[in-house]
């Protein structure tokens, strides 16, 4: 009955399957040759399980997918064990017991064997070596230092043997520390009520989960040492209640967690689950009691959902007024998940959706909503019909609008207040941030997720309970310098934020500089001569050296351009560099200049038989031809073509000059050398490119480029490829592929449908929650997961700090609204009646009134909305119903009191 499994298959996965069943299949599978890894995966209502068996003996080639973690060497002394420290500009990641190997050490040269050596006693900037180097070399200088990931066998036990002895759980949630032997419990009695009743438990039906629970009793009491002391029969109640739905969420975030065991068993990559996992979500459930009758199919389907949740709850399902800010991976996630819970699909219910990114071929990886023929099509369009195809009672409107300051008067004050909730699917920080205010501002639930490759987390925000998005936030990311981009890389990041800058101004700033000037030739140079510095200058220089007639006409003029170009990046950039800092150059305080973490450079040699070499000219000249709008025919992509062209050129032979200085210091934010003479060279520059237009054809205009990185064919990366590769070869850094290049340097966020289908189904677990409206903090859950190591953390929301003044408390949710239209007189003697004296009033950075000058008594009669106008000299937007002030405000004794936001409606 199972030969058709080693035929095809390395993994199976199993779901609605009696144990009986799974564990004939899994003894098959396990005994295989070789073995075929099995998963068993079954969701009931709020609750789960996955086990996983891949086999007697599993290679995982990779733990947990990061890069090697490595570190820049300063010193290495001659001890037993040897101690190394590592330069500060980054924190070693490094733990005791890895293994590392040591590369490019000047002096004490015995550890550049590439041997796996033990490290111990690690630090942020230091470790310890176990290795005796008393009679090694001294060190000199130099070296990197490299962690080793080595294989880890896995040795997995049958379902047989694991259902008797399951051996550690994966836990999910700390706050549920005894909940995974229970639910192993749980489901051994849910799959023995199966077997001696031929059907599952009933919603609601008491008879039912009281004989589930009879069940775990036998069982448990049948566990010897594994015997648990309490069984908690309204857990197992709740259980039996839910054990005949699959509910979307679950189903989505099990499948994430599925699909990427799936992906470790083929592939060896990442650790598996070992070996069983349990997850409930019961504090989902609504938290009032519900009638038996709540639970009675309605024939719609909705049913298995109402069977477990109520049909109260799935009213306020339908009848929602949702927010979904993105259209991306997660969007889409989101949007089938809320179709098929039936979120926004009654008569009162709609779902807005926006997003003003279009479809590219790289979103169809994870954004499952688009096609190939969507490309270029708006994100959200696509996705609203998409999911309205899942559910034709989705009532769903999609704008093409970036939520931001720009648009509120789309989302005004009248589209919040009317929202039920808000759920992010964003991809930055910045649109987060805003999101977060507004909800703050108008008390709206916000559901927050996030993923990062194999990475996922999920954040709660809810009003007067949580503490908001914005509270906290990690530490921005460290940028490198511009010298050290610019002169003294010494990783491949470097040298693709340098390509990918210098991408740009080819073939997209300089383009567009000539054609802004070629537009408004008096404008643009009147615009220069009045900025008149280095940067000014500089652009300048570029505008003129494509405008040079001998310069753009021919294809062999491209390949010419690009030629030149590949000897002054890649040679004389270098020979005036190590001209101004030789080798042996120190500092100001006599330190060896070319000390870590900078490396020494080495000019390269051009030869038209490296390939390399070759391709960089290739891709920058059929780009440079693109530009000028010169054809380019097949035959230039030959090699032999290309190498032929290249032999013609002349290269001038290189000078050094004196007096050149090089930007060192880390801090400086422009690398243009600025000179005395800018003035005088700027308009002797454009004085040269009036000369230059008065030879260009009538309605000469170049082409600028745009980064392109999913077109393979564009010659694009190609490009920055080659510019970061030949500059590693100068500075000794490993090079990389084209595609590693597309990841650095086209900025890509690693995404897979796996951890993007676990955190959508997580968020919309605490959906329901939110929806219900009746859950305390304790209820709600933030998560943070890996699915590569995998790991789940689980835990409570941190609550919002509460402010307390007399009988009145608040948080930073709480905004005090006067509405009416009030007066400056009136609105004073509000804040007298709780207690507080009103000193000072603002609007923006206009005072519109102050206890401390009598002129502003005169105002005491005037409505604040017009002291608004005339005082601030401020335009209110027609959609506009209120405006805020900044009130400051002390108490009987005097004491600063800080209040709330001051909301005062005048409409």
């Amino acid at each position: 009955m199972f030969t058709f499994l080693p035929l095809v298959m390395q993994a199976v996965v199993f779901t609605d399957v009696t144990f009986e069943k799974a564990i004939e299949f899994n003894d098959y599978c396990h005994d295989h040759k070789p073995p075929i890894s099995f998963i068993k995966a079954e969701v009931r209502g709020l609750f789960g399980s996955i086990f996983c068996d891949f086999g007697p003996e599993f290679t995982v080639f990779d733990v947990d997918g990061e890069e090697p973690r490595t570190g820049i060497i300063a010193s290495i002394s001659n001890d037993n064990p040897a101690l190394v420290s590592c330069v500060d500009d980054e924190r070693l990641e490094f733990q005791d017991g890895d293994l590392v190997a040591l590369s490019e050490v000047k002096g004490m040269t015995e550890l550049n064997d590439g041997k796996p050596r033990k490290i111990k006693n690690a630090r942020a900037y230091s470790f310890t070596l176990e290795e005796d180097t008393s009679d090694f070399g001294i060190y000199e200088k130099g070296g990197i230092v490299t962690q080793i990931k080595e294989p880890k066998v896995l040795n997995f036990k049958t379902l047989r043997e694991a259902i008797k002895d399951p051996g550690d759980f994966l836990l999910s949630d700390f706050s549920k520390f005894d909940r995974p032997p229970l639910l192993h419990l749980a489901f051994q009695a849910l799959d023995k009520f199966v077997s001696e009743m031929g059907r599952l438990p009933v919603a609601g039906s008491e008879v039912d989960a009281q004989k589930l629970v009879s069940l775990a009793s036998l069982i448990n009491e049948n566990s010897g040492d594994d015997r648990l002391e309490d069984i908690n029969p309204k857990l197992l109640r709740h259980f039996a209640f839910g054990a005949r739905a699959v509910l979307n969420p679950m189903a989505a975030m099990f499948g994430g967690i599925v699909g990427q065991e799936v992906v470790k068993a083929c592939s060896g990559k990442f650790h598996p689950l070992f070996q069983f996992f349990y997850f409930d979500s019961v504090e989902s459930l609504p938290t009032a009691n519900l009638d038996p009758s709540e639970f009675m199919p309605l024939n719609s389907r909705y049913d298995a959902q109402i069977s477990v949740f109520g049909s109260k709850l799935q009213k306020k399902l339908e009848d929602a007024n949702l927010f979904v800010v993105g259209s991306g991976a997660l969007g889409c996630e989101f949007l089938k998940n809320l179709a098929l819970m039936g979120v926004s699909c009654g008569k009162q219910g709609k779902l807005t959706i926006t997003d003003d990114d279009v479809i590219e071929k790289s979103n169809l990886s994870r954004q499952f909503l688009f096609r190939d023929w969507n490309i270029g099509q708006a994100k959200s369009t696509v996705a609203a019909s998409a999911a309205a195809l899942i559910n034709p009672h989705l009532r769903i409107e999609a704008l093409q609008n970036r939520v931001g300051s720009q648009t509120e008067n789309v989302f005004d004050d009248t589209f919040w207040e009317n929202l039920t909730a808000v759920v992010n699917a964003l991809d930055n920080v910045n649109a987060r941030l805003y999101v977060d205010q507004r909800c703050l501002y108008f008390q709206k639930p916000l559901l927050e997720s996030g993923t990062l490759g194999a990475k996922c987390n999920t954040q709660m925000v809810i009003p007067h309970l949580t503490e908001n998005y914005g509270a906290s936030r990690d530490p921005p990311e460290k940028q490198a310098p511009m010298c050290t981009v610019h002169s003294f890389p010494h990783n491949i990041d470097h040298c693709l934020t340098w390509a990918r800058s210098e991408f740009e101004g080819l073939v997209e700033k300089t383009p567009a500089e000539v054609n802004a000037y070629l537009s408004n030739p008096v404008e643009y140079t009147n615009a220069m001569n009045k900025a008149g510095d280095a940067q000014s200058r500089d652009t300048l220089e570029h505008v003129l050296e494509c405008l040079k007639k001998e310069k753009c006409e021919t294809l062999q003029d491209c390949i010419t351009w690009a030629r030149l170009k590949f000897e002054d990046y890649f040679s004389d950039r270098v020979k005036q560099l190590i001209y101004t800092f030789p080798e042996d150059a120190s500092t100001s305080t006599g330190a060896p200049f070319w000390s870590a973490p900078k490396r020494f450079p080495h000019p390269l040699q051009f030869s038209s038989t490296d390939p390399s070499h070759l391709h960089f000219v290739m891709a920058a000249s059929i780009l440079r031809a693109e530009t000028f709008g010169i054809p380019v025919p097949d035959r230039v992509r030959n090699p032999k073509v290309i190498a032929e062209a290249v032999d013609k050129v002349i290269v001038p032979d290189f000078q050094p000059k004196e007096g050149v200085k090089i930007e060192t210091d880390e801090k400086a934010t422009n690398l243009s050398n600025a000179s005395v003479d800018d003035a005088v060279i700027i308009s002797e520059l454009i004085r040269k490119l009036e000369l230059c237009r008065e030879n260009l054809p009538a309605g000469f205009r170049m082409k600028p480029i745009q980064f392109e990185k999913d077109d393979d064919t564009n010659y694009h990366m190609d490009l920055i490829a080659g510019l970061a590769n030949m500059r590693a070869r100068n500075y000794s850094i490993p090079e990389v592929d084209k595609l590693k290049a597309k990841f650095i340097a086209g900025r890509i966020i690693p995404a897979i449908a796996t951890s993007t289908a676990m955190a959508t189904g997580l968020v919309c677990l605490e959906l329901y929650k939110v929806l219900d409206g009746g859950h305390k903090v304790e209820d709600y859950r933030n998560t943070f997961a890996n699915l590569a190591l995998p790991l789940f953390s689980m835990a409570e929301p941190v609550p919002c700090k509460v402010i307390k003044h007399q009988d009145l408390s608040w948080t930073v949710w709480d905004r005090w609204t006067l509405k009416n239209n009030p007066t400056l007189r009136e609105l004073l003697q509000w804040f007298t009646g709780k207690g507080l004296s009103a000193y000072s009033i603002s609007f923006g950075s206009c005072l519109l009134y102050n206890s401390m000058f009598p002129r502003h008594r005169e105002r005491m009669d005037r409505k604040v909305v017009d002291l608004v106008r005339e005082v601030a000299k401020v335009a209110l937007p027609a959609y506009r119903r209120h405006f805020d002030v900044v009130v400051a405000c002390d108490d009987d004794e005097g004491n600063d009191v800080d209040i709330p936001t001051v909301s005062i409606y005048f409409r």
